[in-house]
């Protein structure tokens, strides 16, 4: 038996989420949304059999066991700290939290109660490309890992209202948004952590044809980071939400015996001496990913069909844990092992609060990781 789902938030994100659940044999029990007209409207698109504007409503319902967190990040934190509190697992979208006080409110919650599962929606972790390329940079395929280059090219993230997506204080920006991802994933595929950061970020549009007036946008459209990761590899990442079109990313790996590269969904390799690199893993669309994929070029900003497939392979890992029913307590950890845990939430969300120190100062910045 698959667990109930809870899930909130009444956004673009959920609507393609919610159809896939369903796809794997999950039963979406309940929505939340901000206002009940918000989750009403959600519910009675997505044939959703309860609907409310209050957290305890879906909380204490007894159908749901695994709650989505997709709303807004100003309520992750206290949305999660309650459902692992009262006995459902979570699984929370990026950021983990607004800053690290929230995020260890959700690091101590996740340690109490072991027997539940708490994960972030870092799905890159799960996109084949990138666990090659963890696999071979562990095999030595590149040698000492010396340099991360990441490079990021995608429309606005701006909607026709205004939103927390608006707001840098209420997590918007592209650094919450697309960076948080960069920095789990490097530090995934190369087993290092940031010691130290530079980061320079900005706000280029401040108003639209729709946002104007009294309310302006200050969440950051552009950003451009490095990081010195313990082992002394250099990470230098471009965060660019101006390009329009379609979404572009190049994450590589360059080392004293060769390099890696993740173009999309597809791993490139070329050692020292090659003449050409090689195609070491072709990233295949899922067509049951392409079914339920939205077509607004927010959206594709928001969720880019990289992240979709991680996400919806994440969603696969979490059915695998549940179908069986065996281990001590009713999942088994394996096929969500490799999955960002909460700690690694705080960590992200460490280094992003020193990229905006380092942003505001314009010096490099430590990574402290607060502990209470």
């Amino acid at each position: 038996m698959l667990p109930g789902i809870g899930v909130f938030g009444t956004g673009d994100i959920v609507r393609a989420l919610v159809p896939f659940l369903r796809a794997k044999g999950f039963r979406v029990e309940a929505v939340w949304g901000r206002t009940l007209e918000a989750a009403e409207n959600v519910a009675t698109e997505l044939n959703i059999p309860f609907h409310t504007n209050k957290v305890d409503d879906v909380l204490l319902r007894k159908d749901v066991d695994l709650v989505f967190i997709i709303c807004q990040p100003d309520l992750h934190a206290q949305i999660a700290v309650k459902a692992l509190g009262i006995g459902k697992h979570v699984l929370c979208d990026r950021p983990a939290g607004l800053c690290q006080l929230e995020v260890l409110k959700m690091v101590h919650a996740a340690q109490y109660y072991p027997s539940l599962i708490s994960v972030v929606s870092h799905g890159l972790r799960f996109l084949p490309a990138f666990i090659q390329m963890k696999r071979r940079v562990e095999a030595g395929y590149v040698g000492t890992v010396n340099v991360c280059d990441v490079r990021v090219h995608c429309g606005s993230m701006i909607g026709s209202q205004f939103d927390w997506m608006c707001s840098h204080l209420m997590g918007g920006g592209i650094l919450t948004m697309v960076g948080s991802h960069i920095i789990d994933i490097v530090s995934f595929v190369t087993g290092q952590r940031a010691g130290r950061v530079h980061g320079l970020m900005r706000t280029f549009t401040k108003s639209t044809d729709k946002i104007n007036g009294i309310r302006w946008i200050d969440s950051d459209d552009f950003c451009s980071f490095q990081m010195i990761l313990e082992g002394g590899t250099c990470v230098t990442a471009t965060l660019n939400s101006h390009m329009g079109g379609g979404f572009v990313q190049e994450v590589a790996v360059c080392g004293s015996k060769g390099r890696l590269v993740v173009r999309g969904s597809a791993l490139y390799g070329q050692t020292a001496g090659a003449a050409r690199e090689e195609l070491l893993h072709q990233g295949a669309d899922d067509p049951s990913l392409l079914a339920n994929r939205n077509s607004s070029a927010r959206v594709n900003s928001l969720l880019p069909q990289p992240y979709l497939q991680g996400l919806f392979r994440l969603v696969g890992a979490l059915k695998e844990a549940f179908a069986t029913g065996d281990g001590e307590h009713g999942w088994l950890k394996g096929p969500v092992a490799s999955a960002a845990t909460f700690e690694d939430g705080q960590y992200v969300q460490a280094v992003m609060d020193a990229l905006r120190l380092s942003s505001a100062s314009r010096q490099w910045e430590q990574i402290v990781l607060e502990k209470i």
